[in-house]
């Protein structure tokens, strides 16, 4: 029995559903989504809510059935609200300077870091130690954050690195010195 995938989606006010043979189309103020599911699974809209049923009992079945119901989800929400990942970069001298569709990234190296920024994501500079990230497609944003986080992820010994908003770094002990 799958919780997650038998929980009816309600669609959100703006937001239109088109399903056509195994793949979902999502439109909203935001933008337009589409997802192709498997032929295990089958979507169906009634009214003002999205219903996801498998076909049979195998595991594949129901593995991509909550899976498939979560896409939709996200799809919708994204569509609607969007979402936003915020990312933190502490160390002296390290910041983020943003331009056009490049990230530059100062964090250590004897050079500034460039990282394109996707089409179909916005990043707004906070202040020279923080961005925003922000998209449609939640799998898309978690991405480019984690890419950008890639550079210099947070050391446990100072804390210094690039790390997501309200992330807590376990920091360890240094070195004691001798008695």
């Amino acid at each position: 029995m799958s919780r997650i995938g038998n929980r009816k989606l309600t669609i959100p006010a703006g937001v239109t559903v088109n399903v056509e043979n195994n793949t979902i189309t999502v439109k909203g103020p935001k933008g337009e989504l589409s997802y192709e599911f498997d032929k295990l699974i089958s979507v169906e809209v009634n009214d003002a809510t999205i219903t996801c049923k498998r076909a049979n009992e195998t595991k594949q079945a129901k593995s991509l059935h909550g899976t498939t119901n979560s896409n939709i989800e996200n799809m919708l929400v994204g569509v609607s609200t969007g979402y936003e990942k915020g990312l933190e970069i502490t160390g002296v001298g390290y910041r983020f300077n943003v331009q056009g569709n490049k990230v530059n990234i100062t964090a250590g190296f004897s050079h500034p870091v460039a990282v394109d920024v996707p089409s179909d994501i916005k990043v707004e500079q906070v202040n020279n130690n923080e961005i925003t990230i922000k998209g449609i497609d939640k799998q898309k944003v978690n991405e480019f954050a984690a890419n950008i986080r890639k550079w210099r992820e947070p050391e446990p010994y100072k804390g210094k690195g690039i790390h997501y908003k309200g992330e807590r770094i376990r920091r360890k002990e240094g070195k004691k010195a001798s008695k």
